[in-house]
């Protein structure tokens, strides 16, 4: 059922369909605008372990109408365990209540996820076009002008740019921008049965290397750890993969000595780089705008990037059904945006920095849960 109507904004083009741009897609739909929604690759898929849902990104997705589905498919816990990294048992994570409801975090299997935010988008009625990219914008000041990467045309009130890191879009329309930049750490990820002392998620401090357990759902979990980023010829696969990321979680105990011990080569490996990045305003130009990874890249280090994404979709609607002119909705989207993703993407690098230091378990956990406490604020 649509809520309430976005005026200046008949026809919007969603580029991407990753979390920020599916989540986009549901919002203006609900609102009444007509969305297309592409994504460049062809069977609309996603890879990847799990995902941190903390309780401000699960709040988040209650705005979508999605909690439920969350709680059902993947796992919701109460707060997080934090660990010497041998597994010894330091505190509980002082994590806030977010609108008055109990402290919550969890995890879902990004697969899963994606696949119920697709459920959502078709039940929205938006067409959706897949191997498809965009090779022209023409912005004028009613809308812009559309040319497809198949040849095709058309023209909408509003672009939004939601198609990553390496945005497309944010090229074409968006020169003062640049790329993410590297960080210094890379982030090791493994999808694995559930340990069964672990109940809720758990972060292992005190080592070089840091290590966090996320539970996605009844049986399943992902391990990640970050380490200092080392460039390298080719990427790491297959043996070498597995045995670096079992080799370094050697001095690690409790679960994460478990996983170590129990992790076989069949098991989902990843292993990637960390990028960041605020993009300097403007966030728009014309009827073209930005969110998600696009213009606010984050790292992994406060499990928000999903959260700010969905955030920024929501934002955008919001202020698209407010605002007179399209102009107007789009300068207070970025205001509403800008400060809380700046906290996100600076703190994220700053803890990032701090485990590059040899920072201790108080220094890194006081980054966090400040950075967690001030992200329950309203949005």
């Amino acid at each position: 059922m649509a809520e309430e109507q976005i005026g200046s904004i008949a026809t919007a083009l969603v580029v991407g369909g990753g979390i920020g741009g599916m989540a986009a897609a549901i919002a203006l739909a609900q609102r009444g605008v007509s969305v297309d929604l592409i994504d460049r690759d062809p069977d609309w898929r996603v890879y990847g372990a799990g995902i941190t849902i903390t309780g401000v990104t699960l709040r988040a997705y209650r705005h979508l109408g999605m909690w439920q589905d969350i709680a059902e498919h993947g796992a919701i816990t109460n707060g997080s365990s934090v660990f010497l990294f041998n597994g010894q048992h330091l505190r509980e994570l002082d994590e806030p209540a977010v609108d008055g409801e109990q402290p919550a975090t969890g995890g879902i299997m990004r697969p899963v996820l994606h696949e119920l935010m697709q459920r959502r988008v078709r039940e929205a009625g938006v067409p959706v076009r897949l191997a498809l990219t965009v090779d022209d914008l023409v912005v004028d000041g009613e809308g812009v002008d559309v040319t497809f990467s198949d040849g095709s045309r058309n023209r909408y009130d509003l672009v939004v740019g939601a198609d990553g890191m390496h945005s497309g879009v944010r090229k074409l329309a968006f020169p003062h921008m640049s790329e993410p930049e590297r960080t210094g750490q890379g982030c090791w990820r493994v999808s694995i049965e559930k340990p069964p002392m672990l109940e809720k998620g758990e972060m292992y401090f005190g080592h070089q290397h840091t290590v966090g357990i996320t539970r996605c759902g009844k049986d399943a979990v992902y391990l990640w750890m970050l380490t200092p980023h080392q460039r390298r010829k080719k990427h790491l696969e297959g043996e070498e993969l597995f045995e670096t990321l079992k080799a370094h979680l050697a001095p690690f105990g409790h679960s994460a000595g478990w996983i170590r011990d129990n992790m076989m080569r069949e098991h989902w490996i990843n292993y990637r780089p960390l990028a960041a990045k605020l993009q300097p305003g403007p966030w728009s130009n014309g009827r073209v705008v930005l969110l998600g990874d696009a213009v606010h890249a984050t790292t992994p280090h406060l499990a928000s990037g999903a959260g700010m994404a969905v955030e920024s979709a929501i934002v955008l609607a919001e202020e698209l059904a407010r605002a007179v002119t399209a102009h107007e909705a789009l300068a207070a989207y970025e205001e509403r945006r800008k400060e809380r993703c700046r906290d996100i993407v600076e703190t994220s690098i700053a803890v990032g920095e701090a485990q590059l230091g040899g920072a201790g378990p108080e220094v890194v956990g006081g980054l966090i849960g400040g950075a967690l406490h001030r992200l329950a604020a309203p949005f």
